[in-house]
């Protein structure tokens, strides 16, 4: 990151909706232009975040209006933090099916955690305080997907 930019910090509290899921890609996109990142480091960024996304709306909060989404994104320093968490039941990696798995190759849902991993230069999920999953992905400038 050039000298002009230093640091930026958004947090958004996210309806539990797909528009959410454009808000957020939007949101990302903006701040990794800001931040120097390059089309193919935007694109990697952009499929990430909107995978985690639908995973927070769809399969964690469960489309429930009453709960949110919490999206926080930070860059500084060659990379972008992006920080997504719902308020769901949680889930246990064990019980997700393997989507490379030859029963499950045809299945339509069961990848996004393989592309967020695959499209970022880390990504982990915890549980979230009380209830809930958060999902942490770092991006590094020039580390191309």
């Amino acid at each position: 990151m050039g000298a002009l930019f230093d640091k930026e910090t958004q947090e958004h509290e996210l309806e539990s909706t797909l528009d959410s899921v454009d808000t957020a890609d939007r949101l990302a996109l903006e701040l990794a232009q800001k931040a120097g990142f390059g089309e193919d480091d935007q694109n990697s960024i952009s499929m990430a975040v909107r995978e985690c996304m639908v995973n927070a709306v769809a399969h964690g909060n469960k489309y429930n209006l009453r709960k949110k989404v919490l999206f926080r994104i930070e860059a500084e320093a060659g990379k972008l933090v992006v920080e997504i968490g719902d308020e769901g039941e949680g889930f246990h990696q064990e019980d997700v099916p393997d989507p490379l798995a030859a029963e499950n190759l045809l299945k339509q849902s069961g990848r996004g955690l393989l592309l967020m991993r695959a499209f970022m230069d880390e990504c982990e999920h915890q549980p979230r305080v009380p209830h809930g999953t958060l999902v942490r992905m770092v991006k590094r400038l020039g580390t191309e997907a």
